[in-house]
């Protein structure tokens, strides 16, 4: 078993405080979890699989590579959700034209005011990435600040679910998903978190933060032991929303052709880690999902 990503970023004095301390016991997985995917559209993936440095010259939010590593674990989280009838809840932010609204955003980056319309034309950079587009049965919140729970109806619809965990995915993992998974606590749900299904522009505030969420407010689990969980649910727990075609807001999909591109790139396999994953879970996953889109 490989050792979590943060280990190599910790001293020894760290290692002994957390062995003595009694933190980063595993709290387990809820009875009635719900997918939470955070903010995974194109301002934070970029349009294309391409190196960090050169994503965020059109994208200044862009993970670069390592979100286009994350978006497979991802797919085959949903996949496994809607079989199971699991509710799949995205969260994406949302401005005004004027963006008036972006308030203390504008505080802490230079490049805020930024039209990226004129950099990259056509694509709504809040826009979820077609590779995983939200079905029609999906719930999509919208949201201003970090946490998916900060002045929406995150918390009313988990409610309204029966939910009493959540299984958190997306990026970036020390900003929005860890404000999530705070807020999530705070309110007494048991929180797991896919660990390479989420990603950050920091390679060490990734890993530092997967620590501390682990330590204190979360379960951090390999996305293979997620998906062997979900697949333990009872099928068709939960009432979820009927979905029309319409309510996905617009949402490209893997057909649009404008996205025709990223999506042959992820389906050939763009990054290592994320093809390996692909292959190494497909006796066991794949053939569940006959005649449904796949990466």
């Amino acid at each position: 078993m490989s050792e979590p990503v943060w280990n190599k970023f910790l001293t020894e004095r760290d290692r002994a405080v957390f062995d003595a301390s009694g933190y980063g016991t595993r709290g387990g997985f809820g009875k009635r979890p719900a997918l939470v995917i955070i903010d995974v559209n194109w301002a934070f993936c970029g349009d294309r699989p391409e190196p960090i440095l050169e994503s965020i010259k059109r994208w200044r939010n862009s993970c670069g590579e390592d979100a286009w590593i994350a978006l497979p674990y991802i797919r085959f989280l949903i996949d496994k959700c809607h079989e199971k009838g699991v509710p799949v809840i995205y969260t994406t932010g949302v401005r005004r034209e004027d963006n008036w609204d972006s308030g203390s955003w504008s505080w802490k980056n230079n490049r805020n005011n930024e039209d990226v319309h004129t950099l990259v034309p056509n694509i709504d950079g809040n826009e979820i990435v077609a590779p995983i587009a939200p079905a029609p049965q999906d719930i999509v919140i919208y949201k201003q600040k970090p946490s998916g729970f900060f002045g929406s109806n995150m918390a009313s619809y988990l409610t309204l679910l029966g939910c009493d965990s959540v299984i958190v995915t997306g990026t970036t993992t020390s900003g929005c998903v860890r404000a999530t998974v705070l807020d999530a606590f705070s309110l007494n749900y048991r929180v797991a978190i896919a660990e390479e299904g989420c990603f950050d522009r920091s390679q060490a505030s990734h890993a530092i933060n997967l620590c501390d969420m682990n330590a204190k407010y979360a379960d951090v689990v390999k996305t293979s032991e997620v998906l062997t969980f979900v697949d333990s649910l009872k099928p068709g727990m939960f009432e979820l929303p009927k979905g029309a075609r319409e309510d996905v807001h617009g949402q490209r999909t893997l057909e649009d052709p404008a996205c025709t591109d990223v999506v042959a790139d992820l389906r050939i396999g763009c990054c290592a880690a994320g093809r390996g994953f692909l292959q190494g879970q497909a006796d066991r996953h794949v053939h569940r999902h006959a005649g449904r889109r796949r990466l």
